[in-house]
């Protein structure tokens, strides 16, 4: 658990998740990432999530001051998420920006669906960093925090991510042992002292 601690203050906790982890406690599954912060820091709250299958990092506030200052941040859009991604496809640019808004897709739960009136605004900025023949290492930036955003975002581009259960057709699933997305780096000012911060948790594909 220690090996997965990346930092940590008063205020502030960051943990690298490995995939297969759940960031919170389910139903049934009662281990997770949380569970291991609070080891390291008994007053950890969680402010954000990533899904089961996805790894890397999650940050946690340990204080009032910065769970308040974490949920501003991420409600004002001021924290830079970067995920690294590998996918399948031979067509598109090599960069771009997906814009499609995303809601509940309530007879396939939990899947999500393009919802043009009422679902929320989700936007993805990606880059292409090496090709090989149909498969794609890309750079994801998501401008939004939308549940299952890049997994249906590169879907809906005709780039599923490799190893992904929802949104990939089954050669595409069966083609990785692993949903191939991590959340590799976060840049942002620190919560309570505004100090200029950056984690980066390094490739793992």
């Amino acid at each position: 658990m220690s090996d997965n601690l990346i930092y940590q203050d008063e205020h502030l906790l960051v943990m690298n998740k490995p995939a297969g982890l759940l960031t919170t406690p389910g139903r049934f599954e009662k281990e997770c990432l949380w569970s291991w912060a609070k080891t390291q820091a008994p007053t950890a709250q969680v402010v954000h999530r990533l899904d089961l299958d996805t790894s890397g990092l999650v940050m946690f506030g340990c204080s009032p001051g910065a769970v308040s200052g974490l949920n501003r941040l991420f409600r004002e859009r001021a924290i830079d998420k970067q995920y690294d991604a590998m996918s399948v496809g031979r067509m598109g640019p090599d960069r771009g920006r997906i814009v499609f808004p995303l809601g509940p897709d309530r007879l396939h739960r939990p899947k999500q669906k393009i919802d043009w009136r009422a679902g929320k605004r989700a936007e993805t900025e990606f880059e292409v960093v090496h090709r090989a023949e149909d498969q794609l290492r890309l750079v994801l930036r998501p401008i939004t925090g939308v549940r299952h955003q890049l997994r249906i975002h590169l879907a809906l581009i005709g780039l599923p991510l490799l190893g992904c259960d929802l949104y990939a057709p089954r050669s595409v699933r069966r083609a990785s042992p692993r949903l191939m997305l991590h959340a590799r780096a976060l840049s942002l000012p620190h919560p309570v002292t505004g100090k200029a911060l950056t984690f980066d948790a390094g490739p793992i594909f």
